[in-house]
């Protein structure tokens, strides 16, 4: 159950940032739902990548949860989930001005 709560938290992390995002980029906002989704998916994938790459909790299964593993995956997860619906409300954005 420990090596599943960096991901939960990166998560719940994504869903936030791409709330956050939303809000603070109000002409790529998608609305909460869309931006909660695309903020889960984009934490879950920020937080798995900074894992791989040795700078987040999941990186050690091993190590244990300390609040520099939690940190990582709130900090992995918030970026994650606000860039991927930054990026996708762009898109977006370039689509509808064609």
């Amino acid at each position: 159950m420990e090596s599943l709560l960096p991901l939960i938290i990166q998560l719940i992390s994504g869903a936030v940032g791409g709330n956050v995002a939303g809000k603070l980029l109000k002409n790529l906002d998608l609305g909460t739902v869309i931006n909660s989704i695309l903020g889960i998916v984009g934490g879950g994938l920020g937080g798995q990548i900074l894992g791989m790459l040795g700078m987040s909790a999941g990186a050690d299964p091993g190590a244990g949860m300390d609040i520099g593993s939690i940190l990582g995956s709130v900090a992995g997860g918030g970026v994650g989930g606000g860039a991927l619906m930054a990026i996708v409300g762009a898109v977006k954005n370039m689509m509808a001005k064609k």
